[in-house]
């Protein structure tokens, strides 16, 4: 049949003779777009690929005049890279300095700003990974990505996900800090602190694990960037939801306290809470 084939745009999937294959747009265009649309490719006798059809212009909603050849989309590409490499840059100068100042002045070394430092340091390692996956991947313009398949594309690519992974985690720990705030105010929360690096750290580590060693057993294809396999892809994204769903409760039911506790206080209660 035909091979794995990338077409400077798609990556498209082996196939066997006569195998028509479907595949949705790449995900840039829909972004910019806002059309999911789908695109095909036959696999004809003579071991070709045919072209894609309806071409990417149709099926994707991208104006064929903004984009009339290769060079034109390379450009593109490469302004697109500029612009989210500036911005990850920008961010990593910010959040280190802010790790700096938290570090240098001992009137902020207390809890809340440990557990800020740790977000901040797992936004810093999402930014480091995603330089690292464009170096890794992207460093050599004429590689063929489909048959890219080494030991250090792959853990680049874990090593995103695993920065992904971090920030919703310490994103959810600071929900749970805030709510432990508010329902034990007289124990102290010092002796949550490691507990909290614990869960936000090892919890990540620990998904990763299990989704590396899933990669390697059942899906050890290319780079680990594909998602042919979409159960093996929510490993991730299952843990990713739950921390977002956990956040979402632990909103409803802040408001929900912080609510009852000013009715109290408008009831004739005086003293104020040491969150505020």
């Amino acid at each position: 049949g035909c091979s794995r084939d990338w077409d400077g745009l798609t990556c498209w999937p082996r196939a066997n003779f006569g195998e028509v294959v479907k595949v949705p747009c790449p995900r840039f265009f829909e972004e910019i777009t806002n059309i999911h649309g789908f695109l095909q490719r036959n696999c004809t006798q003579e071991e070709h690929w045919s072209e894609p059809f309806p071409p990417y212009t149709v099926a994707c909603g991208f104006d064929e005049g903004s984009s009339k050849g290769p060079e034109d989309q390379k450009s593109y590409y490469s302004a697109f890279w500029r612009v989210y490499t500036a911005g990850y840059a920008a961010s990593v100068t910010s959040l280190i300095t802010a790790l700096i100042v938290f570090a240098a002045f001992r009137k902020f070394h207390c809890t809340r700003n440990y557990i800020h430092m740790h977000l901040f340091v797992s936004f810093i390692l999402r930014a480091i990974a995603v330089f690292t996956k464009d170096a890794v991947l992207f460093a050599d313009e004429t590689m063929d990505h489909c048959l890219m398949s080494t030991v250090s594309c792959k853990a680049a690519v874990a090593f995103f996900q695993f920065s992904i992974l971090a920030n919703f985690f310490w994103l959810l720990i600071e929900g749970i800090y805030l709510q432990t705030l508010l329902l034990l105010t007289f124990v102290s929360d010092k002796q949550y602190v490691w507990w909290f690096i614990l869960t936000g750290w090892g919890a990540p580590t620990a998904v990763m694990f299990a989704w590396v060693l899933t990669r390697i057993h059942q899906q050890n294809t290319g780079c680990w960037d594909d998602d042919e396999n979409g159960v093996v892809l929510w490993i991730i994204k299952g843990p990713i939801l739950l921390t977002v769903l956990v956040n979402f409760l632990i909103f409803i039911n802040v408001i929900r306290i912080l609510v009852h506790k000013l009715k109290s206080q408008e009831g004739g209660g005086s003293n104020s809470s040491h969150f505020v």
